[in-house]
């Protein structure tokens, strides 16, 4: 389904068509995916530690911020690319078209009887919470900087809301952009066949 917006356009597609993680594993608690899961937390948790104890352990601003950010682009990187796909079978990417036009597209696992099978229940919990706690923590640091004029850290905390807010962004519009698209989808088909049949029985008649 493809969307006006602007001059990009959006686009809601199936990951990958179901191709990947389709075994018949029963949907489980457990962390089935260890080393994606603690990568998800541990770049933004280790940018937010870093951010609110670097001036207890140093007293240069380059290297604190040059490592802030270097965390952040590791995370940003991590979630958008391997941990999404791998935990809740999301993903979003940007790609330019031989016209030069940019396309977003965001991507969810085809639903199939498998889908249940696939989505670890814990693993879903640790992707959400660690994708909606740390961006929200970054807001606040951002206030925080503003009222207190800290201005060289607003720069710093700006860098962490954009490349956080922006893989929240992404993988929201991925978790219900999907669902509305196929509404749509359902809507202009019934139409169609509305408009179908209302046209044979006026040729008919």
């Amino acid at each position: 389904m493809l969307q006006q917006d602007s001059n990009d356009d959006i686009e809601d597609v199936s990951l990958f068509d179901a191709e990947e993680e389709t075994t018949s594993r029963p949907k489980k608690s457990k962390i089935r995916h260890p080393v994606a899961s603690f990568f998800h937390l541990f770049f933004r948790v280790s940018a937010i530690i870093v951010y609110l104890l670097c001036e207890l352990f140093s007293s240069s601003f380059i290297a604190c911020m040059v490592t802030i950010i270097l965390l952040l682009s590791c995370d940003f990187w991590a979630v958008k690319n391997v941990t999404g796909r791998l935990m809740v079978g999301l993903r979003w990417w940007n790609h330019i078209d031989e016209d030069g036009k940019s396309h977003w597209v965001f991507e969810s696992r085809k639903a199939s009887p498998q889908d249940s099978k696939t989505v670890s229940e814990a693993e879903s919990r640790i992707f959400w919470l660690g994708l909606i706690a740390c961006p929200v923590l970054w807001v606040i640091f951002a206030f925080s900087a503003l009222f207190s004029f800290r201005v060289k850290w607003l720069a710093v905390v700006i860098m962490g809301v954009v490349l956080q807010g922006a893989n929240l962004y992404g993988y929201v519009r991925c978790k219900v952009g999907s669902r509305r698209n196929l509404t749509s989808m359902a809507t202009s088909y019934l139409g169609k066949q509305f408009l179908r049949q209302t046209t044979g029985d006026d040729q008919t008649s």
